[in-house]
């Protein structure tokens, strides 16, 4: 194992003091390109090691990957431990479906909370135990998800099952949580998922990059639930009445790339789309500038950090009308409903064509995105740490 010490802190004035609290972070997420889930994890672990109220311990359920923990705690400018045994994910998950062994501090050493971020929390000897339950694809649509995800379910139920703190980041998904289990939780928590920082992309470069000087944006990796092809339609259908509007995909192939392409084979304008694969953080940030506006048209959601990157950052934005996304841009975005083509069409000619509409949006969006701070998230993950411990 590697050791660093963490940074020291003022305990929060909440009554009777509170000693620091060991927890231990899942961080397999924060190896290899950074997704959704790996962008949160890094945004909270940065956070927790800020407010220096925990002692954080981070590991990786991972056999070959585990050593880039420490590459990617330092550039975070993590003060934290790692640890870098090996603890292979496939045979873990297969024996903790079935029973609470073998146990993380195992791994870990003495812990007093583990948290697992991505939906996946380890059975421990002693240590409370949270896991974040983003949303419900797995259980709702199975079919939208990778054989990996189908795990999940199973691994969440048991770990509510046997004392897990559950901690979802919208009202809408607690909702949606419970009436699967069949029970309302009395450990669930609501912590919402701090936005991005605003980016401060080239708006010049991003239209080079994007090979339009107007364009709509979509970001993220390419699978069922972003419900892509139908935005293609839905831009085939605008697109006369928008000359010179491009639109562009950024994001790596998925297991939706196969129905992407064929929705661009059936359309007519399929010469103003540009499919980009992967982009740096850099190039994301001048696409994300340059934009005339980012679609985000998901069939289903848990939270939504694109729409948020985008209105910190002063891009206009339309989204399904899918109840989380709603929650979280809370008036600040236009919305149309769910696969339907024509109504999200019609908002990508009014994003392109009416100033009014976008500037108030600009305005709007600013706003709410600067309610989700990463302060906050942080201290309010570390209330939930500590009544974990207490219960």
């Amino acid at each position: 194992m590697t050791h660093h010490r963490s940074r020291g802190g003022p305990v929060p004035s909440t009554g009777a003091p509170v000693s620091r609290l060991r927890v231990g972070l899942e961080a397999t997420s924060l190896l290899g390109p950074r997704t959704g889930i790996g962008t949160y994890t890094a945004g909270l672990a940065r956070a927790l090691g800020e407010a220096g109220r925990v002692d954080l311990v981070l590991f990786a359920l991972t056999w070959r990957g585990r050593h880039g923990l420490g590459r990617a705690a330092a550039e975070l400018g993590l003060d934290a431990r790692v640890v870098t045994r090996p603890a292979p994910a496939r045979p873990l998950r297969e024996s903790w479906k079935r029973a609470e062994a073998p146990t993380l501090e195992w791994w870990t050493g003495s812990l007093d909370v583990v948290h697992g971020p991505n939906y996946v929390v380890p059975p421990t000897r002693r240590a409370a135990r949270v896991v974040s339950v983003h949303d419900l694809t797995p259980m709702l649509f199975p079919e939208l998800c990778t054989r990996d995800t189908l795990d999940y379910p199973r691994l969440v139920r048991r770990a509510a099952e046997h004392g897990a703190w559950l901690q979802v980041a919208t009202r809408h998904v607690a909702g949606e949580l419970g009436e699967w289990l069949g029970w309302e939780p009395e450990r669930l928590a609501v912590v919402p998922v701090g936005a991005p920082a605003a980016v401060t992309g080239d708006p010049a470069i991003g239209r080079r990059l994007a090979g339009f000087e107007r364009y709509v944006l979509a970001l993220g990796t390419v699978e069922p639930r972003k419900n892509l092809p139908l935005l293609v339609e839905a831009f085939d259908r605008a697109a006369p009445e928008r000359p010179g509007l491009g639109l562009v995909i950024a994001g790596p192939a998925g297991w939706g790339e196969e129905a992407l392409q064929a929705a661009l084979g059936r359309a007519r304008h399929a010469d103003r789309v540009r499919r980009l694969g992967w982009v740096s953080a850099d190039d994301r940030s001048h696409l994300l500038t340059g934009a005339r506006c980012l679609a985000y048209p998901s069939r289903y959601e848990g939270f939504g950090i694109p729409p948020l990157e985008a209105m910190a950052s002063g891009t206009p934005v339309v989204t399904s009308d899918q109840g989380t996304v709603v929650e979280v841009t809370a008036g600040a975005a236009l919305h149309a409903a769910v696969d339907d083509a024509s109504e999200l069409a019609a908002a990508l000619v009014t994003l392109d064509a009416d100033e009014g509409r976008r500037a108030a949006l600009v305005a709007a969006g600013r706003l709410r995105a600067a309610t989700f701070t990463w302060e906050g998230i942080a201290s309010a993950m570390t209330r939930l740490y500590e009544r974990a411990a207490k219960g």
